[in-house]
């Protein structure tokens, strides 16, 4: 090892620090203020002026760097205004069939508003209701009518008319089937092959083949054979329908177009020709020629946009005509899903033509006894399908006209619809309908007078619950008047609480707990929660209706935010209880922790609050285990970390302390809980001693050792190494602040001695990551700490310094690494401030070692000798580097110990001056010392030199080269 005499650096830090102090420089207080605008000459302009002129210099405002930036000129805004000058974008109407649902959807939308409900919400949920195990089939065949004989007058019929009839007569062999016996899945499949034969025959310029395709497709609206079936069917064919339509659109479109696009408001006098108007009538004349109703009125439907290249008038001319010809349909159920498809084109291409749409409505409702005829009612016992089954049926198509219908209507519209329905018997479906599409505010003013109504329908056909269920959903959105809200609640929980099925008893309850919590105190909502006990106990009821008890929950907790009137009700824990599968009754104890930790604004020592929520944090703690993902232990440690920083006794401390010890035994499982606790005990500690002092010493003393127990018998279960090193130093810190010296010297030498277990690499977010970085940084903390703490009278000089750098010797670091060496450098700077006459800082009521010491003259040679040992091992490894070829580590790790040197050596040893210059030469021998930093380096150095007494710096200064790379 090599010979190094050390002596450090006196140091007086009070005057450094007034020197490091910025200057203070006069300011004119009369017209400044730090935050008005800076006026400045604009010496251009000065320049540019002629002589002689009386014209003042150009004074302006210092620019917003900011603003200049962007030329004062906001880029969304730029971008906006450059958009607005260009020429509105247009849809292309000859995009693929694939973008053509979508493109009509955008139409839609941007005509009607997106508070309107869009058909594309609704396809999804009807395919998934209304489905079947039925055997289902499809019949393609259309008959000819070639081989009968001409019809009187059949002379008159023109050439044009009987050449579209054979078109439309002659089809092709192979389409002329029927296919029987299908499940549900094979029927789909085929419908979705008969769509993509269509795209196909009409990219392939074969139109009257996609004519005839569509055609067979809308005949099958006519079979309710499988009638569960009927909505989905529905759904299927329409989507035909919508394409074929489209396609024909665009088509008439593109013959207009031709050279200059046709704008979206054309009109059809103006921008239509001839040619355009001729194919167009051509179809409507080849629908005309359509025998059957239903076929025929369907895809006159699907193309009444093209009543546009027409007329002007020509849609508003159709739809009553077409309103019409849905008289002429007998089965009631196909009769309302044809005025359905039709409200829904009529939307899309005309939705300000609302008399038709009314039209629609007051001709379901005049037809509406239908329902209940002999015809339907035979063929619901053919089909075996109770008529309670049945009604449903229509609940999608009723609910789509009335949307249409009551999408900004006003006011006294519903109540012409209310007068209506009273006039028909057995109007419960239509009543459901009613308060489903309308405003929720005009049926909650009206609340009264629809219970009156709900309780003269006959319960048979259409239970009183959903009726109750769709008035509840209206209420929850709009408030009925003050004076009623009573009485509404008690009239709908007399029908509810007689639901005998708890899946229909919770289906109508849960929505009606919204209204309850919007509207009335803990009292009546603890009596509605008893209620949902008592129907969904029984036989475990309600463990098929978890995700309407979880609604329930979320419901209460959007009211009710201050906990202690939520849990003072009864029944709200034991509601709680009743989620007995693990996966759903954590996740509600999350929502409810959730919540407090969202609202809960102040410190809380509630003791039916914290029993609560601890019963809540136990079961959310309960449930990890070895599968528990990690992530789901961090998210579930988060929500008990923030119940316990939000738990407070005030100045009882030991209230507090035995808080902790009853947390720790309860969520053991989870470290990040244990970590906050201690943390918790050691704030609890200092908090003690600053409210406590000078009164009560003993008892204090008593208190902080007690806290101290706590955290060192808390650390070592943890399994994360640095949280436990950690830990131990803080906590060791803590009990240093609060005069419990041996407390600490236990915490610290606990560090010490956890140290070898560090490994050599740890799991960072499920990667395996070096842990020298993160050792070196503990360690560099642990020795800032070790400046205050006194040496142990029975330990010896310096006994927790020479552990750490023994238990630093002995670790086993990584190959080719130095950082064992940097630990040497960095404990320089700590023994150098060991041996100054007054610390740089201290502990109040903690004498240090510059008090047991006081300076004496074998510390110090003791502190020098340590540091002779540590830096001569740096130097001993510095050569073996050089004979490692390792050059551009020696010259970082010599450029490092010449800064330490600098800082804290004292340079008047010429020996150390000499090391100095050996130093700084060696770490730019090879030039692989980042230039900057060397000139940087330097440059402070000679500013140091200048100051008075500073002659060995400047000797040294002159020996310092700086060699660039070649």
């Amino acid at each position: 090892m090599a010979a190094v005499q050390w002596h450090s650096r006196s140091r007086r830090y009070e005057a450094e620090l007034q020197s490091c102090g910025l200057e203070v420089a006069p300011v004119e207080f009369g017209d400044y203020h730090p935050l008005k605008s800076v006026t400045v000459t604009d010496s251009k302009s000065l320049r540019g002026a002629r002589k002689g002129s009386t014209s003042s210099s150009s004074n302006s405002v210092a620019p917003d760097p900011l603003s200049s930036m962007l030329d004062g000129t906001d880029p969304l805004s730029m971008f906006a205004s450059a958009s607005a000058s260009e020429p509105p974008l247009t849809l292309s109407h000859s995009s693929s069939t694939g973008d053509l649902g979508r493109g009509k959807r955008m139409e839609m939308e941007d005509e009607v508003g997106v508070n309107f409900e869009p058909w594309s919400s609704k396809r999804g949920e009807i395919l998934a209701r209304f489905t079947t195990t039925e055997k289902l089939s499809i019949n393609l065949f259309m008959g000819s009518d070639k081989g009968k004989a001409p019809s009187p007058g059949s002379s008159a019929v023109s050439e044009k008319v009987r050449t579209r009839l054979e078109e439309l007569d002659d089809l092709e062999e192979d389409s002329q089937r029927e296919l029987l016996n299908l499940s549900q899945q094979d029927y789909v499949n085929y419908i979705e092959k008969l769509n993509q034969s269509l795209k196909e025959a009409w990219a392939s310029d074969q139109k009257v083949k996609a004519l005839k395709i569509v055609i067979q497709c809308s005949k099958l609206l006519s079979d309710t054979a499988v009638i569960q079936f009927y909505p989905s069917k529905f759904v299927l064919i329409t989507d035909i329908l919508d394409i074929f339509g489209q396609l024909v659109y665009e088509r008439i479109w593109s013959m207009c177009s031709d050279p200059r696009s046709l704008p979206d408001s054309f009109t059809a006098d103006v921008n239509v020709n001839d040619t355009a108007k001729k194919t167009c009538l051509n179809w409507f004349f080849k629908i005309a020629s359509i025998r059957e109703l239903i076929p025929r009125l369907y895809v006159e439907v699907a193309l009444l946009k093209c009543n546009r290249f027409l007329t002007k008038c020509g849609i508003q001319e159709t739809l009553p005509r077409l309103t019409a010809m849905i008289r002429g349909i007998g089965d009631p159920l196909v009769a309302v899903y044809a005025r359905a498809y039709l409200c829904r084109i009529g939307m899309e291409v005309a939705p300000h033509l609302k008399d038709c749409l009314n039209k629609n409505v007051f001709d379901l409702l005049g037809t509406f006894r239908q329902i209940h005829g002999d015809s339907v009612q035979n063929q619901l016992v053919l089909q075996r399908v109770e008529i309670p089954v049945y009604l449903t049926l229509y609940s999608p198509a009723i609910h789509w006209i009335l949307q249409c219908v009551s999408y900004r209507a006003p006011e006294p519209l519903l109540t012409e619809m209310m007068e209506r329905c009273k006039k028909i018997g057995n109007n419960a479906l239509l009543l459901y309908s009613v308060m489903w599409a309308f405003r929720a505010e005009f049926i909650a003013t009206r609340a009264t007078d629809f219970i009156g109504m709900i309780k003269d329908c006959d319960e048979a056909g259409f239970p009183k619950h959903l009726l109750f269920g769709s008035l509840g959903r209206s209420l929850a959105c709009a408030d009925p008047p003050e004076a009623e809200r009573l009485p509404i609640l008690n009239e709908a929980w007399k029908v509810i609480t007689k639901v005998r099925s708890p899946q229909d008893y919770i289906n109508c309850a849960e929505i009606w707990v919204e209204f309850t919590c919007r509207h009335f105190t803990k009292r009546e909502v603890n009596t509605v929660l008893s209620d949902i006990i008592k129907h969904m106990t029984p036989d475990r009821a309600f463990e098929d209706a978890y995700a309407q008890l979880q609604s329930v929950i979320r419901k209460i907790l959007i009211y009710f935010h201050d906990f202690s009137v939520l849990f003072s009700m009864e029944r709200f824990l034991p509601f709680v209880d009743m989620f007995q599968k693990d996966s759903v009754r954590v996740e509600v104890c999350r929502s409810i922790m959730d919540v407090f930790i969202k609202h809960q604004q102040e410190h809380t020592r509630d003791p039916v609050i914290l029993n609560a929520l601890l019963h809540i944090c136990k079961t959310m703690h309960d449930s990890v285990n070895a599968l528990t993902l990690e992530d789901e232990k961090r998210s579930l440690a988060l929500l008990i970390n923030g119940f316990i920083r939000m738990v407070s006794f005030g100045r009882d401390f030991e209230q507090q302390l035995s808080f902790c010890v009853e947390a720790r035994a309860t969520f053991c499982n989870l470290e990040p809980v244990l970590v906050q606790l201690i943390h918790t005990v050691n704030l609890l500690a200092m908090e003690t001693n600053r409210v406590m002092r000078g009164s009560h010493s003993h008892k204090t003393a008593a208190f902080v050792r007690a806290c101290a127990a706590y955290s060192f018998i808390t650390i070592p279960s943890l399994s994360s190494i640095f949280s436990r090193l950690n830990l131990y130093l803080l906590s060791g810190q803590v009990a240093l602040a609060n005069q419990c010296l041996f407390q600490a010297d236990a915490f610290l030498k606990a560090a010490v001695s956890v140290l070898p277990e560090v490994p050599r690499s740890i799991c960072i977010e499920g990667k395996l990551r070096s842990s020298e970085g993160f050792l070196l940084d503990f360690i560099n903390n642990f020795l800032s700490a070790l400046l205050v703490v006194p040496d142990h009278p029975e330990a010896g000089v310096l006994y927790l310094v020479r552990g750490l750098l023994n238990m630093v010797q002995d670790y086993t670091w990584e190959e080719n690494s130095d950082a064992k060496f940097h630990v040497y450098i960095s404990a320089l700077p700590l023994l150098a401030a060991m041996s100054q006459e007054t610390y740089l800082y201290s502990i109040p009521k903690v004498d240090s070692n510059e008090t047991l010491y006081g300076g004496d003259p074998k510390f110090v040679a003791e502190i020098n000798k340590l540091c002779e040992t540590l830096i001569g091992h740096v130097l001993d490894h510095l050569k073996s580097l050089g004979r490692d070829e390792s050059v551009r580590r020696q010259g970082s790790l010599a450029f490092t110990l010449f800064g330490c040197i600098l800082a804290h050596g004292e340079l008047r040893n010429n020996k150390l001056n000499q090391l100095s210059v050996n130093l700084w030469n060696l770490s730019h021998k090879h030039s692989y010392c980042d230039t900057r930093t060397s000139m940087q380096t330097l440059e402070s150095i000679k500013h140091q030199a200048q100051q008075p007494g500073m002659a060995h710096i400047s000797d040294m200064v002159q020996r310092l080269t700086l060699q660039s790379r070649t």
